[in-house]
């Protein structure tokens, strides 16, 4: 995967996340590697994260790979979604 596709796909997933962040009152920027249950979301945020990444890069997640592992941080959810482009 090229550079500048791998770079997209990440801001796509960091904007998702961002968006439900927001929507918590936490706004700001949030870094690749941050925990994003510690950045804010909740159990039910990730859950929706989850399928707005499906809908987002028009994939299906296998129930063995919706995790907590591969939704930890953006670049978590990023290596999930690259392996399944």
């Amino acid at each position: 995967m090229d550079a500048q596709l791998h770079e997209r796909t990440a801001a796509r997933i960091a904007a998702l996340a961002e968006r439900m962040l927001e929507k918590r009152g936490v706004a700001g920027a949030i870094s690749l590697d941050q925990n994003l249950k510690d950045a804010g979301l909740t159990s039910l945020d990730m859950v929706n994260l989850m399928l707005a990444v499906e809908g987002e890069f028009d994939i299906f997640i296998p129930q063995d790979q919706m995790t907590p592992e591969n939704f930890r941080s953006i670049a978590t959810i990023q290596a999930l979604v690259d392996g399944l482009l």
